[in-house]
């Protein structure tokens, strides 16, 4: 008994030393099963051939299994068998009871370790089918000025679609079945092609540099909708700098910056075009490093801007790129940045000496800032819906450079629909010359916002002047013998005119003033400012100048005689605040910076 209990007790420390001896043997772990999905929708009553797709994470060194199961749905793919990839596509049809359809996937491995995960799905009512797109890329990514084109798109709806429309960027909704040329009137079930839409309608509809969201909806008849949003990316513009004079025939499109490095001149018989909606931007520089575009005597320049697509003039501070109107940065009353825009010709000046003069802004010593000559009929282009901002750099001893300068500029010349935004001296300028113009509206100017010199004797019809930093008109007569013999005087009929208190005059006429002036309204005026401020007639009885059909709206305290001062009575009629009868529709000008930016809404325009 003693001889066997002894081998026992021998056998028992064995096993204990090799239990001891194996405690440093690494333990074997394995990765738990992991299972998801993302698959879910609205599926119609009954709806065959659905697919539910679960992916599925299973450690290399294991094996394991799957096995499926489902709520109001029927399985007909393998509803089990062994896992061999990371996904798991299970195809189904749906019940018939209306609500929720689930189809649920377990994985178990050979370790006994299991998960599993969930689709669900909303199964419509019997007859009412559900609606949604399809096709259609997530996302994409083209050059500034490229077209979307050819973009795949699907509306499946058999209840029958009645709408399929497009949101950009949380803008309003248009009708994209009227893009995409599909006929909705007879409430079809399915549609589907491909789509283009060019860059000048994307960027109508809203589309700016970088990320832009396209949200695409429809509906059909039953009311049930289906929504998708593609992520459209521009690439921002590219810039071109100008650095030296404008020869030959050059032209500028929308899709580049360009930057004006220099006074950048068109010269004597060379010819810049301007695509409409192209942005130009002057570098910052004082005296005579001041950027500028001139436009020689003999030089051509044709900025065909639309309301749709206007030419921009701005500075480099500003952000703004192709296709926006109002600056992402710069506010409205930023002065003095650039130079501005000069356009000289050979019309008639009338001057104390000779029959030509040097432009103010151009230094004496460059001679492409002569002008005048004796052709009336002159033509130095065609400028229209162009907006110039943020101007007017000091060249030295206080003398600044124009919004636009117009120096014996020819009436062959086609100049309309003008904006002159923040300029640090006047807002346009004429010397000399016969050209007219349709359509000018100055804001925030820092001197007077519309200046005539030198016997001009064009027209300006329909314009509106907003908050002049000192007269809302300088008119100044001829310096010199010459008088246009057939039209002696200019003209300005059919303007709004606001004046805040900042402003010194309203119409600073002088002896020499030949202008005729009609149908225009004045507003704006603060009692605050006292009646000293709005005295300014002074020089208009001893003027060849008329007016007629002045409308104006003052404060109680200051009386018309302190305001219009000489003006004959039978030319005055008071109104209530913004209701005249004569000046611009406000609405033409939508396309200004003022315009889309609110601030001629602002003051009841």
């Amino acid at each position: 008994m003693k001889k066997i209990l002894a081998i026992a007790m021998l056998i028992a420390g064995t096993m204990v030393m090799v239990s001891c001896g194996d405690d440093d043997d690494p333990v074997v772990m394995f990765d738990d099963v992991s299972v998801t999905t993302t698959s879910t929708g609205t599926l119609d009553n009954g709806q065959t051939g659905v697919t539910a797709s679960f992916s599925v994470s299973v450690d290399t060194d294991l094996t394991a299994t799957y096995a499926v199961t489902a709520s109001n749905a029927t399985v007909t793919s393998s509803a089990s068998g062994d896992v061999s990839g990371s996904t798991i596509d299970v195809t189904f049809d749906a019940g018939t009871t209306a609500g929720a359809a689930t189809i649920t996937l377990t994985v178990t491995d050979s370790e006994g370790d299991s998960d599993d995960a969930t689709a669900v799905y909303t199964v419509n009512e019997v007859g009412d089918n559900g609606i949604a797109i399809s096709t259609i890329p997530a996302t994409a990514t083209i050059d500034f000025g490229a077209d979307l084109a050819d973009v795949p798109y699907a509306v499946d709806g058999l209840d029958g679609i009645i709408s399929f429309e497009l949101s950009v960027n949380g803008a309003d909704a248009i009708d994209f079945a009227a893009v995409t040329g599909d006929d909705l009137s007879g409430n079809p079930t399915g549609i589907s092609g491909t789509f283009t839409v060019d860059f000048a309608t994307l960027q109508a509809l809203g589309v700016n540099v970088g990320a832009n969201a396209l949200e695409f909806t429809t509906e059909d008849a039953d009311g049930d909708t289906d929504s998708f949003t593609h992520t459209l990316t521009v690439s921002s513009p590219a810039t071109v700098v100008v650095d030296a004079n404008i020869t030959g025939t050059v032209s500028w499109t929308a899709d580049n910056v360009y930057e004006l490095a220099t006074r950048v001149t068109v010269l004597d018989g060379a010819t810049l075009n301007i695509e409409a909606g192209t942005v130009i931007k002057g570098r910052a520089g004082q005296g005579e490093s001041s950027t500028a575009l001139l436009v020689a005597r003999g030089g051509t320049i044709n900025a065909t801007g639309t309301a749709m697509a206007p030419i921009i003039f701005t500075s480099v501070s500003d952000q703004i790129v192709p296709g926006q109107i109002v600056s992402p940065n710069l506010d409205p009353d930023v002065t003095g940045l650039w130079g501005g825009v000069i356009i000289l010709g050979n019309d008639f000046i009338s001057v104390s000496a000779g029959t030509e003069n040097q432009i103010d802004g151009i230094p004496p010593s460059d001679t492409n800032g002569l002008y005048g000559g004796d052709d009336a009929s002159d033509n130095s282009g065609t400028f229209r819906y162009v907006s110039i901002r943020h101007a007017g750099t000091d060249i030295g001893d206080g003398d600044e450079i124009n919004g636009l300068t117009l120096g014996a500029v020819g009436a062959a010349t086609d100049i309309a629909w003008i904006e002159i935004v923040a300029n640090k001296d006047d807002g346009i300028e004429w010397f000399g010359g016969s050209v007219g113009i349709t359509g000018a509206l100055v804001w925030n100017n820092g001197d007077d916002a519309l200046d005539t010199d030198e016997a001009w004797n064009g027209d300006l019809e329909e314009f509106i002047v907003v908050n002049p930093g000192k007269s809302g008109f300088e008119l100044d007569g001829p310096e010199g013998a010459y008088i246009n013999a057939t039209k002696p005087n200019h003209t300005f009929n059919n303007g709004t005119v606001y004046i805040p208190a900042a402003a010194d005059f309203t119409i600073d006429f002088d002896d020499e003033s030949n202008v005729n002036m009609s149908n225009i309204y004045f507003f704006g005026y603060e009692s605050a400012a006292g009646v000293d401020e709005y005295s300014n007639m002074i020089g208009f009885a001893g003027s060849t100048s008329s007016v007629a059909t002045f409308e104006y709206t003052l404060p109680s305290d200051i009386a018309v005689g302190d305001v219009f001062t000489d003006i004959p009575d039978s030319a005055l009629t008071a109104v209530e605040a913004n209701a005249n009868t004569v000046g611009p529709d406000a609405t033409n000008f939508g396309w200004t910076f003022a315009g889309a930016s609110g601030a001629l809404a602002g003051i009841g325009l």
